[in-house]
């Protein structure tokens, strides 16, 4: 079951209400989805290969269920795969995502996996600050997905 919430804050409800003066600062409705796109792709049983999906925000859940699983006890390295494979919700047209789909994903995509769960939910955002190595221009991509040179 998939499930997609937006919470507002205290502030926003107020402001919608009308109940503050015109001073309020409206915030962003809290995302609990970000899509985002593998570098390489998963390839599945047919040969199709989907490199979109979506991941949500773990929940405190999500973090303690695999520390019970006998693949992680067995294997601490397994942990990531678990987990991932909770809050992976789509790739490409898969919507069946369990730990065997994340075993199947090339290594470069499990480490993008990865850092994309600490980014969302560590660092509540989908940024990363880089720098040209041409011309030394400090400046923000996105690692939520778009094809190379967008940005």
């Amino acid at each position: 079951m998939r499930r997609s919430v937006q919470f507002q804050s205290p502030e926003q409800v107020e402001a919608a209400s009308g109940t503050r003066g015109a001073s309020t600062v409206q915030r962003e409705p809290l995302r609990t989805e970000f899509g985002f796109e593998l570098p390489r792709g998963y390839v599945d049983e047919t040969g199709a290969v989907h490199r979109t999906g979506v991941m949500r925000l773990a929940t405190a859940r999500d973090e303690l269920v695999p520390l019970r699983d006998d693949r992680v006890r067995e294997n601490s390295a397994y942990l990531s795969v678990v987990l991932i494979s909770r809050v992976v919700t789509r790739i490409g047209t898969v919507e069946d995502i369990h730990p065997g789909v994340i075993e199947d994903l090339f290594a470069s995509d499990l480490a993008f996996l990865q850092d994309f769960y600490r980014r969302i939910n560590a660092e509540g955002h989908t940024r990363a600050a880089v720098t040209c190595p041409s011309c030394d221009e400090e400046f923000a991509v996105n690692l939520a997905g778009g094809r190379l040179g967008e940005s």
